[in-house]
């Protein structure tokens, strides 16, 4: 038997503001940090409480927004904020729309999408709080050194809360007031529909706020409390890139301070940065100025930097990657990469494969124990096992309209400065010499050699260049050659 959903009725994510201190063209919500958007973490935060609905409110770049969450998260209600500003109306049109599949009892949790470093675990906790204590209302807040912009907590006698007052509605001793308001709440649902009927836009900002429920929910009888976290930066918001870098970087730090828990060595998280989605394994070993990202993987034993960066790469076990930059790529066990490498997409190196120094790679598969050792470019190619391509090898896979394809087998040798001129197929066992283009198939065990025989017109400089350094040191050395016996049989 299925058990049944425990989670609160309903998560409404509030995402339809402008974001305008944040002087950009992408919307607020969609900057990222730790290789996800703001608005990604705070859906994973709200989908971990497990609620039955889930909600998110546009406006700005309403399709943008509309169309990111929709691909991060197909099921969850896209809901329009309407003409009237604030956050009470922005909730009040979230519930209208949930209300219409089905009228909504329970809690209802109210988050933010710029709000990236708060965690499912403390959502679980407000609401936690919220139904153990049957509040009509639950606020999640936090004490600030410097609170100002934000809204003040207001406490009865008896410690629950009284009510919220906006920054810019408060007192002078009302701004003394240190615990804030995160805009993060656990509501009744049915309190929270009647008293937003009743709430108005008669304030300094002509919003509809949904501080203003609180109020209500007290005068109609009802319990406000508050949950407390000690972490700020779970509920600090990012309005400027300033505060985004900020958040960006607390995250890496508990981002890689989690790894190094869980049994990764990171030389110096200073210079580390690993992006949320990033999966490690025991006694990985990262080195300096190394950033991992999107859907990388790293296997048991392998060690990746220094100065490298890593995208959608896949590094097997005991690996070693240096200096290298890649992206959608594969790199078997045991295998070496760099230093100096740049990885395309598509790139799979076998087990105990290399790609060495100043080596590009494209949409290349390389087989195991196979070697691109250094000074080279392998594009739409094959490579079979235990074949070693020479320094200085370029497969030539573009013709100026189409890319063409490169097979070489196992076991092959490959001369220095070879260039295949692609579409080409080299057999097994064959090799080539140095500076050879390979134009036409190669059969298996066949050396291909396409260079003329070596001609030397002695002379040529001094005649050819006379007065320059060249010449003189040539004249030099062919005199001293003329004058030099023959043979040593004369000098006895």
């Amino acid at each position: 038997m299925i058990p049944e959903n425990t989670g609160p009725a309903a998560v409404i994510v509030l995402a339809a503001g402008a974001g305008t201190r944040m002087k950009s063209r992408t919307p607020k919500i969609l900057h990222e940090i730790g290789g996800r958007s703001m608005v990604g973490h705070a859906l994973l935060a709200a989908r971990s409480i497990e609620p039955r609905q889930l909600a998110i409110v546009v406006r700005h770049e309403r399709d943008l927004v509309a169309g990111h969450v929709a691909e991060l998260d197909p099921s969850a209600a896209i809901v329009d904020q309407d003409e009237v500003p604030g956050t009470g109306r922005a909730v009040e049109v979230a519930l209208q729309a949930l209300d219409a599949k089905e009228e909504l009892t329970g809690t209802v949790v109210v988050t933010y999408g710029d709000v990236p470093l708060l965690s499912g675990g403390l959502l679980a906790e407000l609401v936690a709080t919220h139904e153990r204590d049957a509040n009509a209302v639950t606020v999640l807040t936090a004490v600030l050194d410097d609170a100002t912009g934000y809204g003040r907590i207001l406490r009865g006698e008896d410690g629950t809360v009284t009510g919220i007052r906006e920054h810019k509605d408060s007192t002078d001793a009302e701004r003394l007031i240190r615990e804030v308001n995160s805009g993060i709440y656990a509501f009744d649902a049915a309190v929270l529909r009647e008293a937003l009927g009743k709430v108005t836009t008669d304030n300094a900002q002509g919003e509809k706020y949904l501080t203003d429920v609180l109020g209500l929910a007290r005068e109609a009888g009802g319990r406000v409390a508050a949950v407390v976290t000690a972490d700020r930066w779970q509920v600090e918001g990012a309005n400027d890139r300033v505060q985004l870098a900020a958040l960006g970087a607390e995250l890496n730090r508990r981002t890689v301070e989690a790894w190094m828990r869980a049994g990764v060595t990171v030389v110096d998280p200073s210079t580390t940065w690993i992006d949320s989605s990033v999966t490690l394994d025991e006694d990985v070993r990262l080195l300096p100025n190394t950033q991992l990202h999107g859907s990388t993987s790293v296997a048991r034993d392998a060690v990746v930097g220094p100065d490298t960066t890593l995208t959608d790469v896949e590094v097997g076990e005991g690996a070693t990657v240096i200096r290298t930059h890649g992206s959608g790529s594969t790199i078997g066990p045991r295998a070496a990469v760099g230093p100096f490498t740049y990885l395309r997409p598509g790139t799979v190196l076998g087990e105990k494969g290399k790609i060495g120094a100043f080596y590009e790679t494209k949409n290349v598969t390389i087989g195991r124990g196979s070697k691109l050792s250094h000074l080279g470019y392998a594009g739409d190619a094959e490579i079979g096992e235990d074949t070693n391509i020479g320094c200085g090898n370029i497969t030539a896979n573009y013709d100026g309209e189409k890319k063409h394809r490169t097979v070489i087998g196992s076991g092959v040798r490959t001369g220095s400065n070879t260039v295949f001129v692609a579409p080409v197929t080299v057999g097994d066992g064959a090799y080539s010499g140095a500076g050879a283009v390979i134009r036409r198939d190669v059969p298996a065990g066949a050396l291909a050699l396409s260079i003329a025989a070596q001609r030397n017109t002695e002379g040529w400089v001094p005649a050819n260049r006379p007065g320059s350094r060249s010449a003189e040191l040539a004249q030099a050395a062919i005199n001293n050659s003329s004058s030099t016996p023959a043979s040593t049989e004369e000098g006895k």
